[in-house]
């Protein structure tokens, strides 16, 4: 690869602006739901997914749902994005007070992290 393809794919890379915002996993058979930040909703869904199923989330209650009524017993959903210009900057802040708008919009919300 030369020097200018390189340059061009790591500013790219860079200046990617993934979707960020609060996301959920809800049990459809219990009406559990379960909200959490993500700067990279794709990258979170995909890993909250994979520890899940390889039965290492440690949220426990939610694996326990998980493990009980299974994935295609979860609606998986984005519950708000966050617009933002810079893809560098911290947006943690403000992704923090999406969540924390969502889980009182929902009282029976929970965390993902704790």
């Amino acid at each position: 690869m030369d020097m200018q393809r390189r340059k061009q794919l790591l500013e790219e890379y860079k200046n990617k602006k993934p979707e960020m915002g609060v996301i959920s996993f809800r049990c459809i058979t219990t009406g559990d739901a379960f909200l959490g930040i993500s700067k990279d909703t794709r990258a979170d869904f995909n890993s909250n997914r994979c520890k899940l199923k390889a039965n290492w989330h440690p949220n426990k209650r939610l694996q326990e749902l998980w493990n009980q009524y299974g994935e295609n017993k979860f609606e998986l959903s984005v519950k708000q994005v966050l617009k933002y210009e810079d893809p560098r900057a911290d947006h943690t802040e403000e992704l923090e007070k999406l969540l924390i708008r969502c889980l009182e919009s929902n009282s029976d919300a929970r965390r993902i992290w704790r």
